[in-house]
């Protein structure tokens, strides 16, 4: 409830909202919080976001092209550097220090990295517990400005660095790739695609004409005769088929191209039984390493037999990518393929494994994962001036969800995990876990606040603009990456899809989203390893 208020477009969101609620409750009643249920809870939702961000993070390392990597490497560590360089400066404790890392980069599972970090310490229980309650004080303080920092910073800041108009640039993106509007504005990237019938009339320039012939009218957007009436007699189609005055003709495609091609000087009726033919839509996970890094055009025109069907929408992890002719492809996206039946079903193996209808949970291997990723936190140390310091349950329950996320992707059947599911566990998972750490930080957070506020508040400034400075510098003059999906990527490398929006809706078009889905994966997982990485840093 408390997330959900916004000031100027701006708010906490419910993560955040959720702790300032166990705070605010904290502060006045003493409520009993149970570490495990704590520790569960947490660990779920590392496992849910490590599932998630698995296809997107080991795609990017092995197929997304290094200058991506490169950029969403960068700029989580110039983060977890800059809160290092800080908290040493300001002398800030390690949980000041967590706090302020979790709210400047809004990477709150940093809260619970680093918490189990600090946990694993050679302190006594008492200090543990107060390092910890510090961690929420200075996340809630740096917060607001991280969200807003990213939203200004990728909408009116880097466009003004960059020297671009974002409008002019993302339309000529958008030419580039081959993205044709309707209408001003963001514009829909995919197409409704009919089957409609058409005799044909004395005068029509399809008459006398081969089918492949018809077809090749608009071949750029693709419209395919299935079938024929002749008389009291329905022809399936083929691409010597000479079409005849009287004939009546079943096309599929985009209802505009269908009327330029057929639909001129003939007349549209109805006909049951020639329509009546079972069309399929399909999702498939693209699997073929040769289609990988191509544009859609291109797999389009090199991919045998692919007549009658049309790629209506792309999924690239849970980001939607504009369906454009010079889109590439990338391995993990998942194509949902539309047309007849017989001819999508011809059509996918050719591109990888069809994703399952209704996708179900194995709670078998759901339980086994999260239970052998905090086992090897507790199993694998690193040794650390002098003493061993655990890898943690936390994030090496992420890392065992990164591998089973990655291997589903490309073998949908294995370790199913729905996509609601995986949701639930990243949002409840998430926010009891923050809410459990605001109860046990309520009793101390009004004293903390006077003591530190403004310190953290103003560091946490600097730690939200330094990636994002670095990163737009380091994309465009090292890297060479274009500005609207440099922008995109920004975002994403500091989780924070608010500026995604921004940008897309200042930029009026959808592009910035590939840029997004290019890091996005790498800033969650390697922000919330950053959490126990900044711990063992300053202890």
């Amino acid at each position: 409830w408390l997330g959900k208020f916004k000031i100027g477009g701006v708010g906490f969101g419910p993560v955040t909202g959720s702790l300032l609620a166990g705070v605010l409750i904290g502060n006045f009643w003493h409520v009993p919080v149970s570490d495990t249920a704590k520790s569960l809870l947490f660990l779920m939702f590392m496992y849910g976001i490590g599932f998630s961000a698995g296809p997107g993070f080991v795609r990017g390392v092995r197929d997304g092209g290094w200058r991506w990597v490169a950029l969403a490497v960068w700029m989580p560590v110039a983060g977890l550097m800059t809160t290092y360089a800080l908290a040493r400066l300001l002398h800030l404790d390690l949980g000041y220090a967590a706090g302020l890392m979790s709210g400047s980069l809004t990477e709150s599972p940093v809260i619970g990295t680093a918490s189990e970090a600090i946990r694993s310490l050679a302190l006594s229980e008492e200090e543990k517990h107060r390092l910890i309650a510090q961690i929420p004080v200075a996340d809630a303080l740096t917060y607001v400005f991280g969200t807003f920092g990213v939203i200004f910073f990728c909408s009116y800041v880097g466009p003004l660095l960059l020297r671009i108009d974002v409008k002019a640039e993302a339309m000529a993106l958008e030419k580039q790739m081959g993205f044709e509007r309707q209408s001003p504005g963001i514009a829909s990237a995919w197409r409704m695609f009919e089957m409609r019938a058409y005799e044909l009339l004395e005068g029509s320039l399809v008459i006398g004409k081969t089918i492949e012939q018809v077809e090749s009218m608009v071949a750029d957007e693709r419209i395919f005769v299935e079938r024929v009436r002749r008389g009291s007699e329905i022809i399936e189609a083929s691409p010597g088929l000479v079409l005849q005055q009287g004939d009546v003709v079943a096309a599929i495609g985009h209802h505009a191209s269908l009327i330029r091609a057929v639909g001129d000087r003939n007349r549209e009726v109805f006909d049951r039984p020639l329509l009546d033919v079972p069309s399929a839509t399909f999702d498939v996970v693209l699997r073929n390493r040769k289609v990988a890094g191509k544009p859609l055009q291109q797999v389009r025109d090199e991919t045998p037999d692919v007549r009658g069907v049309f790629v209506k929408g792309i999924r690239r992890g849970t980001e939607q990518i504009p369906v454009m002719p010079g889109t590439r492809l990338m391995v993990g996206d998942v194509l949902t393929l539309h047309g007849l039946e017989p001819a999508v079903r011809r059509v996918w193996p050719s591109l990888g494994e069809l994703l399952p209808l209704g996708s179900t949970t194995n709670y078998m291997a759901l339980g086994l994962a999260i239970f052998a990723g905090a086992l090897l936190g507790v199993v694998v140390a690193f040794p650390a001036g002098g003493v061993k310091i655990a890898l943690g349950s936390s994030v090496a329950t992420l890392l065992v969800g990164l591998a089973m996320g990655w291997r589903n992707s490309t073998h949908p059947t294995f370790g199913a995990l729905s996509a609601d599911a995986a949701e639930l566990m990243k949002s409840i998972g998430l926010a009891a876990f923050v809410a459990m750490i605001g109860l046990k930080a309520g009793p101390v957070f009004v004293q903390a606040l006077q003591d530190i506020g403004l310190t953290v508040f103003l560091a946490g400034i600097v730690v939200t603009s330094v990636p994002l400075v670095t990163g737009l510098l380091f994309g465009r003059h090292v890297l060479g990456l274009n500005p609207i999906l440099l922008l995109g990527a920004l975002a994403g490398a500091q989780t924070m899809t608010a500026g995604l929006a921004a940008l897309q809706e200042r930029s009026e078009s959808p592009v910035a989203v590939i840029g997004y889905s290019s890091t996005v994966a790498f800033g969650h997982v390697l922000l919330s390893i950053g959490g126990t990485v900044l711990v063992w840093m300053l202890a």
